[in-house]
């Protein structure tokens, strides 16, 4: 295996999530190329980050981090396994569309492996990965040593849509929505009953904020679509904070 400083990462996807994997990456040695999407052209990437127009054939590992347009999403897979290497890894978030459906997008499924990444996240020392029934066995390995390699531990989760904390971060949030549209509390004392009630770091609130509201709501109208259920259905007031670009409190 190369060592980091000669292995190239090539990332696409939504700021601000390929700028926190980029950073990562740049950080442990990676040679890291990004494309973001079309809607984030205008954001200044930091240096050490080489902008590209088109993946290069010679990328090692390759990262697909789009949550919230899946049209998106499937064109830059397609152009990802057009353009690379067949044995090419591809590590592509599936908080919105599961791993499998992914792979029924691309013409080499087998090196496709499903990962919980959503904005913020690469705070925790944990990372979920979820390989589909199409997997194969040695691009999961090739994903495991890749999250290590970034100083992470990983847990290998089942391919579903929201996967696990970001399923139950994104619930959390979208119920703290539903509560201050009901006017149960304000957005200080919601977050103040978890933070003190479970010990989380953040209450669901700022979680949202952290997050990005888009986010929230792609992950919950996500789960809407796949489970039906009327639990999943995205709150008003965090469809229109998402709308807006600002948390469901200052709505």
């Amino acid at each position: 295996m190369k060592q980091a400083n000669q292995r190239r990462i090539t990332i696409l996807g939504e700021s601000p999530l390929v700028e926190e994997y980029a950073a990562l990456c740049h950080n442990k040695g990676f040679q890291v190329f990004v494309r973001l999407n079309a809607e984030y052209a205008y954001v200044k990437l930091p240096k050490g980050f080489r902008k590209i127009t088109m993946p290069a054939r010679a990328t090692d590992i390759a990262l697909e981090l789009t949550n919230i347009s899946p049209e998106t999403k499937k064109a830059n897979l397609v152009s990802l396994d057009k353009i690379l290497s067949p044995k090419t890894l591809i590590l592509s978030t599936s908080v919105t569309v599961s791993a499998a459906e992914q792979s029924s997008w691309i013409s080499r499924p087998g090196r496709l492996v499903g990962l919980g990444a959503m904005p913020m996240l690469l705070a925790n020392d944990l990372v979920e990965i979820a390989p589909s029934f199409a997997t194969d066995a040695a691009a999961l390995k090739d994903a495991e040593e890749f999250i290590k390699s970034l100083g992470k531990a990983f847990a290998v989760v089942r391919d579903c849509v929201g996967l696990v904390l970001p399923r139950i971060l994104c619930m959390l949030a979208n119920e703290a929505s539903f509560a201050l549209m009901e006017n149960v509390a304000s957005a200080k004392d919601i977050d103040t009953g978890m933070t003190l009630g479970t010990n989380y770091p953040w209450g669901p609130v700022q979680w949202t904020e952290r997050i990005g509201g888009r986010q929230v709501r792609a992950v919950v109208s996500a789960l809407h679509r796949h489970f039906g259920e009327d639990r999943y259905r995205v709150a008003p007031l965090l469809r229109l904070a998402a709308i807006r670009n600002v948390t469901p409190g200052a709505v």
